[in-house]
């Protein structure tokens, strides 16, 4: 590395929180422990996970993808894996990208591993992501606490989820481990779990336990699910009635707005919020990190 220190920012997207690196050429190598190091909540700057901001024809995962999207949302995981896309991730690397002047207010396309997401930057700080289409496979699901189970709805927004309607939120319990499911068969791989009541008219809040992480903050691809499910349980389907359909979604980390088409399209909008901006020692990343 040819500079002394690296510039970093910090942002979170309802409490889903992020250390952006802004890299237009590419020139940080990111090693999945360089990564885990950044996001160490004792020992580096803490996060949830890194955007890694690079200009798409600088990076060959992206370069194919430039003459859609000018920037690259190279997203890690806390752990440093690689992960294709991040609902809550997307909005705030589109804040970062206001906030460093590279985009004005309005539509913008954002390539990532997932594709290309398209954002609308709001002028009131809100952000929208179009997060594709719900599919709802069919048959009978059923989730645990204790010795309590209740019938949810499956619903996959390119992962699954198990979306179940309770009297109380208190009723998911610790959700220290993942709730029990039935059949097996209905998620081979896991599920995430969503549970949920009733605020007011097209208002929920919900509680998840994210597949392999526990309980979260907030879970961008769990509120979409959770607006499906409740949808179609309140007999509102766009598909249906040709209108969109507009669901308010509480998470214990903030809000989400999530509106389906009637064209099975998905927004979610919601804040985006760059907290703080500085630097690291650059030598600090290679020695702590590759020692």
């Amino acid at each position: 590395m040819t500079h002394n220190s690296l510039s970093f920012l910090k942002g979170h997207g309802t409490e889903n929180d992020f250390v952006i690196l802004p890299d237009p050429d590419n020139a940080i190598g990111l090693s999945a422990s360089a990564v885990a190091k950044l996001c160490d909540r004792r020992a580096g700057l803490g996060g949830d996970g890194v955007l890694h901001v690079v200009r798409s024809a600088a990076h060959p995962d992206a370069a194919h993808l430039a003459g859609e999207a000018e920037w690259f949302m190279d997203y890690r995981n806390s752990d440093g894996s690689i992960a294709e896309m991040c609902g809550n991730g997307v909005r705030v690397f589109a804040r970062y990208l206001q906030h460093a002047g590279h985009v004005e207010p309005g539509d913008l396309a954002i390539a990532t591993r997932g594709g290309v997401k398209h954002v609308h930057l709001d002028k009131s700080g809100d952000v929208t992501v179009a997060m594709g289409r719900a599919v709802l496979p069919e048959g009978e699901v059923t989730v645990s606490v204790g010795e309590r189970s209740w019938p949810a709805r499956n619903v996959n927004m390119g992962n699954p989820h198990a979306v179940a309607f309770v009297d109380s939120l208190d009723d998911a319990g610790t959700l220290h481990t993942a709730p029990p499911f039935s059949p097996a068969s209905a998620y081979p791989t896991g599920v995430n779990v969503e549970f949920v009541v009733d605020r007011g008219p097209r208002h929920v809040a919900m509680r998840v336990h994210e597949r392999g992480s526990g309980e979260t903050r907030s879970c961008g691809t769990g509120a979409c699910a959770v607006a499906v499910a409740a949808i179609r349980r309140d007999g509102a389907d766009p598909a249906a009635t040709g209108d969109p359909a507009t669901y308010t979604v509480d998470l214990p980390g903030g809000t989400l707005l999530i509106t389906e088409h009637p064209d099975g399209r998905i927004d979610m909008t919601g804040p985006a919020v760059i907290v703080a901006a500085g630097e690291f020692e650059a030598a600090w990343l290679t020695e702590t990190a590759f020692a």
